[in-house]
């Protein structure tokens, strides 16, 4: 049997899946169809109930757990890992509300990150991740910088205006809960229980031959540098990312609290997770 799998490009989700997709463990009868794409684009289509199991932002889950439960493995949480609101050095503001503000996407943790560290911010438009830094260095406004930016940003003349996981961390405790693996709950209970088992295995194979970065890694890093793809990984793939157990379930749990505040929602917590 087959089924479709999203993650994006970046080092980490290509060594979490490389050795599922590209057959270097055993996977038995199961077959997976890879589909790379930007995390915004994922989101979009987890809202459209369309891949069986995809990554996606955290800040999205609310929006899609009708059709899709959460894996315990593959999982990208932590401290010091979250997205930062940057500025060009030559513009520097003085109120953040008062500037046009490049997010990456809608649905992004990102976003919800910096709504609850920005409440009153209005001026806001949503670009791919990967164009953001651009936007910002070009002095069209401030911008929020996930993924390999965060090891870029500053060789280019940025500046931190404010670390938003590190603003999460200290009013809620908790690790920052940046993307997770959804399956379509469609699936049979016990073959979502195999795959998150599969993906596990995957991520275990990755770190037997780690720090050595394969050519699945490489061609998909759009150029990135061997220590800005390691980097990459070191900062999103750890033990959340293996199991996420009940610290990160837990984190999870927060932030969907946030959402339900900020929202005016009702989420069922019983209905999150895998059983």
């Amino acid at each position: 049997m087959k089924f479709t799998i999203g993650f994006s490009p970046c080092p980490n989700d290509t060594f979490i899946f490389d050795a599922l997709v590209n057959k270097k463990i055993d996977t038995g009868n199961i077959e997976f169809d890879a589909v790379l794409e930007d995390v915004q684009t994922l989101n979009q289509w987890a809202i459209q109930d369309k891949l069986d199991i995809t990554k996606l932002s955290y800040g999205v889950l609310p929006l899609v757990l009708d059709n899709y439960a959460v894996l315990k493995s593959g999982s990208a949480l932590g401290r010091g890992v979250g997205p930062l609101l940057i500025a060009n050095n030559n513009t520097l503001p003085t109120k953040v509300e008062d500037n046009i503000i490049a997010i990456p996407g809608e649905q992004t943790t990102a976003h919800l990150l910096f709504s609850l560290a920005y409440p009153d911010a209005k001026r806001k438009v949503f670009l791919r991740y990967d164009v953001i830094e651009n936007f910002v260095a070009e002095g069209k406004g401030l911008g929020v910088i996930i993924h390999e930016n965060r090891f870029t940003y500053a060789g280019k003349g940025l500046k931190k205006i404010t670390d938003l996981g590190d603003f999460w961390e200290k009013e809620t405790g908790n690790a920052i809960p940046l993307g997770g693996i959804v399956i379509n709950r469609k699936i049979d209970n016990c073959l979502q229980q195999k795959i998150d088992g599969l993906i596990k295995k995957s991520i275990e194979y990755a770190f037997t031959n780690y720090p050595e970065l394969n050519d699945y890694i490489r061609s998909n890093a759009q150029e990135m540098s061997e220590e800005v793809m390691r980097k990459h990984i070191d900062l999103y793939v750890n033990d959340y990312s293996i199991n996420l157990g009940e610290e990160g379930e837990n984190t999870v749990k927060k932030l969907l609290q946030v959402y339900q505040q900020t929202n005016n929602c009702t989420i069922d917590y019983n209905q999150i997770f895998i059983k």
